[in-house]
């Protein structure tokens, strides 16, 4: 499947009063993080629904069409961990920057050569009556982009979410992760399916050429986000030079499984991915075959998940609040296994639509809650790693659930079973599984046993604060800066009050081999802004 004391302003005063949730300001890094998410993610809201049309375009067997998103999903699990020692090792923005640039040459040149073999497919329209047109290429060109583009997500994801603690306060995460999931459901669920049908009825390249400009304006954002972001090893020192690969991916592998919530949190999560992908293995089958909707009322059906996305994200601290964090999580796992028996037994693309709504509304109140508790409790020297191997259960089952959907379609057809029952069996054994995690999940996941966790992280971010200063102060004392190769951007912002002004300072910084720097002045009223030339 795949919460917030906003943060002080630099001008504010500090004071011994507690913050308050919806009087602190998220600040400038968090809308620029904020902004590109939401870019990207319509991108992949477009892409969501051209890829899995694009597949059944070349073929019908329920067992290719399926390895697609495993494909995307194998990076899950063999590199997630790997991915945890590189966040904790390196600049988190820099790693993010570089994640989003790669996918946006990748799907560029994937926008290319489908255009190349455009004139080999069929119409979108034909597609939905069976009509298709066997080429090699296009399917090996598929699974390849597919294969690719989940590495760099891998990457991408885990420094996205290890990196907002340095930008939003603790007690603001809720809130702040809030906003992120319910942006990112608009845009990758409510506006980009249908435009992406939209763009598939014009050419079948063209969602592809939007998805990679996408990514080329989130990376530009992510550029600008100004801090280093570098992690400190435990004790406040930079980490060695020398990587111990294994050893450092044992360490999180023990802080979590040692954890008494995080262990059993992290396997419940895994399962229920499995499951999520178990039925999203063809789902698109289904709904041509099983519900008969065309290409854009398939667009339509992905929106749902928007619907209930939004009023989730809206609402999840405020019903965290009032049932407790571990009702709201039985919730989900209720919600769950309602959903897919209703939606195993239905004939009409609207009952499936209202039952996804409910569904992604009870997802993203699980996310609020286990990735802002994560955020809170887990130490930031540690947050890459562990937060890794958290992932490594909770997406590295996906593979493994879409290669048992197909199967069993697959397998149902083969043992004599119809062609529309094998389709909703992986509904039916979803829903039956999640009340047998529920079971499991209900002595574990208890709100006091939350609560307490929280508290406990938060107080040692607070023993953290008094002996090296906060993340966020750290963050935004320092500079900005990218490498490329013997070129080096460097942005920094340094601020004074002096008497009833505020002078602010930026020095921009464009340094090769030789050192070099240029510069350029310009003021405004109260405010300015140099850019100081050094000979060389």
């Amino acid at each position: 499947m795949s919460e917030t004391v906003p943060q002080v302003d630099d001008d504010s005063v500090e004071t011994d009063e507690p913050k308050q949730v919806n009087k602190v300001k998220l600040g400038a890094n968090y809308w620029k993080l904020w902004t590109s998410s939401v870019i990207s993610n319509l991108g992949d809201g477009v892409t969501m629904i051209a890829l899995p049309w694009l597949a059944s375009a070349v073929t019908r067997n329920a067992r290719l069409i399926a390895m697609g998103p495993v494909a995307s999903r194998i990076p899950w699990l063999v590199f997630t961990l790997p991915a945890g020692v590189i966040t904790d090792r390196f600049d988190r923005r820099k790693l993010m920057w570089w994640a989003q640039t790669f996918r946006a040459v990748l799907m560029f040149f994937a926008a290319g050569a489908v255009w190349y073999y455009q004139s080999t497919l069929p119409d979108p329209d034909e597609v939905q009556d069976g009509v298709v047109s066997e080429n090699a290429a296009i399917y090996g060109l598929i699974i390849a982009v597919s294969l690719l583009f989940g590495f760099a997500e891998v990457l991408y994801d885990n420094s996205a979410q290890t990196i907002l603690p340095s930008i939003v306060e603790p007690e603001g995460l809720e809130k702040a992760n809030g906003r992120l999931w319910g942006a990112e459901m608009v845009t990758n669920s409510f506006l980009g399916p249908p435009l992406g049908s939209v763009l598939i009825a014009v050419a079948f390249a063209l969602p592809f050429f939007f998805d990679a400009g996408t990514f080329a304006v989130a990376a530009a954002l992510i550029f600008f986000l100004v801090g280093d972001f570098k992690v400190k090893a435990d004790g406040g020192h930079e980490p060695s030079e020398r990587v111990d690969w294994w050893g450092e991916i044992k360490e999180g592998v023990r802080w979590l499984w040692h954890h008494p919530l995080l262990r059993p949190m992290a396997i419940i999560l895994g399962i229920m991915n499995a499951l999520g992908s178990l039925t999203f293995a063809t789902l698109v089958l289904f709904a041509q075959e099983s519900l008969n909707v065309d290409a854009y009322t398939f667009a339509i059906l992905g929106m749902s998940g928007a619907v209930g996305g939004i009023l989730g994200s809206v609402t999840a601290p405020r019903i965290s609040k009032a049932l407790g964090s571990g009702m709201s999580l039985y919730l989900t796992l209720i919600t769950a296994a309602v959903t897919n028996l209703v939606i195993g037994f239905a004939t009409h693309w609207t009952m499936v639509f209202a039952m996804f709504a409910v569904f992604s509304f009870s997802a993203v109140l699980w996310n609020v809650i286990t990735v802002s508790l994560r955020q809170t409790i887990i130490p930031d020297h540690l947050l890459g790693r562990v937060n890794s191997v958290y992932r490594f259960f909770a997406w590295g089952m996906m593979p493994i659930g879409l290669a048992l959907g197909g199967l069993l379609v697959s397998g149902l057809e083969a043992a004599g079973a119809s062609r529309d029952l094998a389709l909703r069996s992986p509904w039916w054994l979803a829903s039956a599984a999640y009340v047998l995690l529920f079971v499991y999940a209900a002595p574990k996941l208890t709100t006091a046993k939350i609560e307490a966790a929280r508290e406990e992280g938060s107080a040692g971010a607070s023993l953290m604060a008094e002996d090296g200063g906060s993340l966020i102060g750290r963050a935004r004392a320092a500079p900005t800066c990218l490498s490329f190769g013997r070129w080096r951007l460097r942005l920094r912002w340094h601020r004074r009050r002096m008497r009833r002004r505020q002078q602010r300072t930026m020095l921009l910084e464009v340094v090769p081999g030789s050192c070099w720097r240029q510069t350029l002045a310009a003021g405004t009223r109260g405010w300015a802004s140099r850019w100081p030339l050094r000979p060389p």
